[in-house]
């Protein structure tokens, strides 16, 4: 294949418009060095259109189009271009921009036949040159990417579906051009892409690699014809929860025993019956296609899972409108017609059917779809006993359909909740780099209650939460939110991570009570059972602390790549009541990674333990580029199939504060050294380069110091931190004794210290420790 001269210009834009990135492919293509448009407005490139192209981009997470743009010499360019929505693990957000500039605007196309072979593979199909840019995508990618091939032309995977997946694939795509062998990349690239993807090379006559063939294997669509029931009886129609299988079973009822080839086609919502004589054009989804083998392959034209549009005169139509089965000759002109043009239709073509009959799946709220039974000249017509029978298997598949899409429904709706209760966006802390997954449970017993949760305390520490909830449904979901706000409202105080549980398992023991008064036959009223792993990590000291209660234990993988269990005591699970937790405490080097889940990500390897923890242990040792990589590969490596609990997954990678950021001073139990305390901060803040903080925070330390030597005990310890963008001052004393703001009258002397800090500080509070107390404010530099 010949090669192309191609480069792809990117650029990044950040929420507020501003560009923050350039690549050279950008710089070649409009003419602007990067410090021409770096932190400048992105629609200063732009000739016109500036409000059509943010009205595009509103509310979406990828947008392909033509924008109008404007060359650095005044010539207007009009360029394709494909732009992604990214969002960091701490919450913020930016669009990479890419565009891909080729030379020659179509690749080349072979003879008809090949070409026919590619379009319509029902694998989806791409070829890469050998710069691993895109050249040609056949329809099944198109509509599995949701792009259409020229939008992707002159890309790298990695421009067209940003991410781990991506990258795999394209070291798989080099190692193929490389070697001269087929490869395999196991990262999923979408959500119907869900298969490895199979890298193979293309060579010309001389055995040259000139270009390299993506494939994803998927199992066919449609159903082929299975083993005839030995009595003639089935599997009763709409037995199973799911629609698409009701109706599949219907085609197992059916197929050879009524029908040479059936096909169910579903409304997305029930339409009432009307009885007129003049249908109109309806839109359907095609949930089954089953016939016996003969001649050409059942599925050709429209499979399963692709809408079917049905013209007002044709069949389908006809039978939902009238709300009664319908039986028809395909000689018939106008049936012929229909069944020659409409790609829905195609099935008729390749089966040869004669005599087709059309039965609507009809419920009390209206019709549901159609079935049409097809059958072959040499088998003769549909008869009346024919017809009764497909009405009685089509009436059942029905209620199959219709029972499955409640259940949907009460599965979405539990999904929305606990959508809703767990975190959308990861709190901006600078202690640890977190990537995270949630998989719902696949079964019908609906979703579960897992949860994880990442908390910012005071001193620059995060706390870690993992927890799942026994049961599945909403009660599950409910009992989620209400733990994990119990959860953070207990993080607030900053508890211990022993103590925290305690007062969870009290809370789980007073909501069973509650429950089961109300409902004494509610399984497992109030949580009990439920298992909560608990952990802080210090940035500063590099320590971490955990507790458990009945929660598997973290995996933690040190720079050196060993990974082991952290050796957390293992916990009764919550509700039991009466029980202590113990908690352990670790130095944890800089760069250590921490791994939080849910057992359901264990059990998913079909119960086999040991097999699932080497897996699991294997997939974190291994080097990555990024922590989304590492999820990506655990849950590759640990998930054959759709999970049968749920999974939440955390990974964390450590950070450390190191002295430069960090000042202490030991402070003498006198009045006067309140004055030295100022002085400190005051030096400390111009060595760090925040002067304008200075007279903020000499008030903050001036009225903690003082509070700290009129109530409380030494030693006091005064402590400056700066991370980020947060400036935190602390001072410790070795009193028990609380702090609590108060409202000084107009003659007091006192009680106006804290209500200061409260006003001048974005947030304050108190911290226990085993003995004493540090009590701590925090500034936001941004603010200054």
């Amino acid at each position: 294949m010949e090669r192309q001269s191609t480069y792809t210009a990117t650029a990044t834009i950040d929420e507020h418009g501003i560009l923050t990135g350039w690549s050279e492919g950008a710089r070649q293509l409009l003419g602007y060095d990067s410090p021409a448009v770096v932190g400048r407005p992105a629609t200063a490139l732009l000739a016109s259109g500036h409000t059509a192209v943010r009205r595009a981009l509103a509310g979406r997470t990828r947008w392909n189009g033509t924008v109008p743009l404007r060359h650095r010499d005044g010539r207007l360019l009009e360029l394709g271009v494909l732009a992604h929505r990214r969002s960091s693990p701490a919450g913020a957000a930016d669009w990479l921009v890419v565009s891909a500039v080729t030379a020659r605007a179509q690749p080349p196309r072979g003879e008809p036949l090949e070409e026919w072979t590619f379009l319509q593979s029902p694998f989806p199909l791409a070829i890469f040159d050998a710069d691993l840019r895109l050249v040609r995508a056949n329809r099944r990618l198109e509509h599995a990417l949701a792009l259409p091939e020229a939008a992707m032309r002159g890309l790298r995977l990695a421009h067209i579906v940003p991410g781990a997946a991506s990258e795999e694939a394209d070291r798989a795509m080099r190692l193929a051009l490389d070697s001269g062998r087929p490869q395999e990349a196991r990262g999923r690239l979408g959500p119907d892409l869900e298969r490895p993807t199979v890298l193979t090379p293309l060579k010309d006559a001389d055995g040259r690699v000139r270009a390299v063939c993506l494939s994803v294997p998927q199992p066919s669509p449609e159903t082929t014809a299975g083993p005839r029931p030995p009595d003639g009886s089935g599997p009763a129609a709409g037995t199973l929860g799911d629609q698409a299988r009701a109706a599949q079973e219907l085609g197992e009822v059916t197929v050879p025993r009524l029908a040479d080839v059936m096909t169910v086609d579903l409304l997305d919502s029930p339409r009432t019956v009307s009885g007129a004589a003049a249908p109109e054009q309806v839109v359907l989804r095609r949930a089954a296609l089953r016939a016996v083998p003969h001649g050409d392959r059942p599925g050709h034209g429209t499979g399963v899972g692709q809408t079917v549009v049905c013209p007002a005169g044709s069949p389908p139509a006809r039978c939902l409108a009238a709300g009664r089965p319908q039986l028809y000759d395909t000689t018939d002109p106008e049936i012929a017609e229909w069944a020659a043009l409409d790609p829905g239709a195609g099935w008729l073509r390749a089966a040869g059917v004669r005599s087709l009959l059309a039965v609507p799946l009809l419920v009390p709220d209206g019709a549901l779809g159609v079935a049409l039974f097809g059958r072959r000249p040499e088998r003769g017509p549909f008869g009346p006993q024919e017809l009764r029978l497909a009405e009685e298997f089509t009436a059942k598949a029905a209620t199959g359909v219709e029972q499955a899409h409640g259940s949907s429904g009460s599965r979405t709706t539990t999904m929305t909740l606990q959508r809703s209760l767990l975190p959308h966006t990861l709190p901006e802390q600078e202690a640890l780099e977190i990537a995270t997954r949630y998989l719902p449970a696949a079964t019908r017993a609906g979703v579960g209650g897992d949860w994880f949760d990442v908390i910012p305390l005071s001193g620059a520490r995060v706390a870690l939460v993992v927890g799942d909830v026994v049961g599945h449904g909403i009660r599950a979901s409910a009992t989620m939110g209400r733990l994990r706000t119990a959860v953070r409202t207990l993080a607030d105080v900053d508890l211990p991570a022993d103590e925290l549980l305690t007062h969870l398992d009290d809370l789980v023991l007073r909501l069973a009570a509650d429950e089961g008064s109300a409902d004494p036959g509610a399984d497992t009223a109030g949580g009990i059972g439920t298992t909560c792993l608990y952990a802080v990590y210090d940035p500063v000291s590099r320590r971490c602390s955990a507790a458990r209660a009945g929660h598997p234990p973290p995996a933690v993988v040190s720079p050196d790549g060993t990974v082991r269990f952290l050796d957390v005591p293992a916990g009764p699970p919550l509700g039991l009541g009466g029980l202590p937790f113990e908690a352990i405490e670790t130095e944890l080097p800089e760069g250590s990674l921490l791994a939080l889940y849910t057992d359901g990500l264990l059990e998913a390897r079909d119960h086999d333990i040991d097999v699932a923890l080497d897996k699991m242990f294997a997939a974190l040792g291994r080097p990555a580029t990024s922590l989304e990589s590492v999820c990506d590969r655990v849950l590759t490596e640990l998930l054959s199939h759709r999970p049968d609990d749920d999974i939440a997954l955390l990974v964390a990678r450590t950070r450390a504060l190191h002295a430069d950021l960090v000042a202490s001073w030991q402070l003498d139990d006198r009045p006067a050294v309140v004055a030295l305390a100022r002085r400190y901060a005051t030096e400390q803040l111009s060595a760090w380069g925040l002067d304008e903080a200075a007279f903020t925070t000499e008030l903050m330390v001036s009225e903690l110091v003082t509070n700290a030597i009129r109530y409380g005990r030494p030693p006091i310890r005064l402590r400056l931190i700066h991370q980020g963008t947060k400036l935190i001052s602390e001072v410790y004393d070795a009193s028990g004794t609380t702090p609590h703001m108060r409202r000084a009258r107009i003659f007091d002397e006192g009680g106006r210290g804290l209500l200061l800090v409260a006003q001048l500080a974005q947030r304050w509070g108190t911290r226990h420790d085993r003995v004493g107390k540090t009590v701590w404010a925090e500034q936001s530099l941004t603010a200054l």
